[in-house]
């Protein structure tokens, strides 16, 4: 099914990177779409046969070198990915999206040679999965302290707390966690990042439950009671957790954008298609009226500019030039537009909108998500701001 935003991509994206976009766009048609509404209305996660048909498909190892069985591919890859499987739900995007730009990613930019040896085939594989110890029950947007706290032993590390929020818990082999191991150091060099297994007894996971939004997704609180790492654990440098942090949501940033981008795609796409079937007063089709134009073309425009904007800084980010200020500001402006979008696209297709099957409340409600995962937007325009204000930077909250 051709999608509207294919208009937009084609122009923008290179025909291989476009064909595996449109690889992924059918496997969600045929694989994931019929599925939708039963796992939706069953209340159960992305099951785990849908998870080896993604691995399958090779899109666990997109970003992950070929000699570590992965890929080749580059962040344009993995954007083009959420994009393709965000259509449909963005919490099946970002199973894969998530064991990607959080897991995998921390590993290829900050581990050592042996780090990457012994864990990225299988995580490439999907044999594996790495999830981001990063949000904590007392710390959300200031996550440059962390309350769990990594004490240094005879043997190496004592790490004690607790993580939530945590995408993918449930899958997962190993949490990345970033914990605080020098409280009197200088803002930036106060923690350090752990690769930790799961399944040591020590460690417990519980699904967060209630979660109202990314329902195929697997969020879970991670306990950590006194577990017990070696030196060879650290990922990165010691005292370097902030820099492996910042470093990991830069790209993680650029997928959310897409994944607001791809529930907009959804609405417009839903919203044409309606607007031309829909009839009333004297048999018209509802596409006739002003207003009705209005909500569409306003989402086209959106969509339009919104992944202009995003594929030109996913092409910085590939080059290595890419500013954190950069990031924020496409994630930012990227979920609002859309938040601000579906609800007008859903008043415009009227009561019918509020079915699940019409697929427009699901948008709707995981757009929050792209609010305030990856850093809250509140947080993140304060970042944004600080080159606006150089001479005061150190001031703004």
């Amino acid at each position: 099914m051709r999608r509207r935003m294919d208009a937009y991509l084609e122009p923008l994206v290179e025909p291989e990177r476009l064909a595996l976009y449109q690889a992924v766009c059918e496997f969600a048609d045929h694989e994931i779409a019929p599925e939708l509404l039963v796992w939706e209305r069953q209340h159960c996660l992305l099951p785990d046969k849908a998870i080896r048909a993604i691995a399958d498909l090779g899109l666990f190892g997109l970003t992950v070198a070929e000699e570590y069985g992965g890929q080749g591919g580059t962040q344009m890859d993995l954007v083009l990915m959420g994009l393709a499987l965000g259509y449909h739900s963005q919490s099946v995007a970002i199973t894969p999206g998530a064991a990607v730009s959080l897991g995998i990613k921390p590993l290829q930019l900050c581990g050592r040679e042996d780090q990457k040896r012994a864990h990225l085939p299988d995580l490439a594989a999907g044999k594996r999965m790495f999830v981001f110890g990063l949000s904590e029950p007392g710390r959300g947007s200031d996550a440059a302290n962390p309350e769990v706290r990594a004490t240094h032993i005879a043997e190496g590390w004592r790490l004690q707390g607790e993580k939530c929020w945590s995408t993918n818990a449930k899958w997962a082999s190993h949490i990345i966690v970033h914990a605080m191991t020098n409280p009197e150091g200088p803002r930036g060099h106060r923690s350090t990042c752990f690769i930790v297994p799961m399944d040591d007894p020590r460690v417990h996971y519980q699904e967060m439950h209630g979660k109202q939004v990314w329902m195929q997704s697997s969020t879970g609180a991670i306990a950590l009671d006194q577990v017990e790492v070696p030196d060879s654990a650290i990922l990165g440098t010691e005292h370097d957790g902030f820099r492996v942090m910042a470093t990991t949501l830069n790209g993680g940033r650029l997928f959310i954008a897409g994944l607001a981008l791809a529930s907009l795609g959804y609405a417009l796409d839903r919203c044409c298609t309606y607007a031309q079937e829909r009839r009333q007063f004297a048999d018209q089709p509802i596409g006739r009226f002003q207003r009705v134009q209005d909500v569409i073309l306003d989402i086209d425009i959106a969509l339009e500019q919104g992944l202009t904007w995003l594929l030109h800084l996913v092409r910085q980010y590939d080059a290595g030039t890419l500013h954190r200020e950069a990031a924020a500001k496409v994630k930012i402006e990227c979920s609002r537009r859309a938040s601000e979008l579906l609800p007008l696209a859903m008043e415009m297709c009227g009561g019918v909108a509020c079915l699940d099957e019409f697929g427009l409340v699901r948008h709707w409600r995981d757009l929050f998500v792209c609010r305030v995962g990856e850093g809250s937007n509140f947080a993140l325009k304060t970042l944004a701001t600080r080159p606006l204000m150089p001479h005061i930077q150190d001031m703004l909250q």
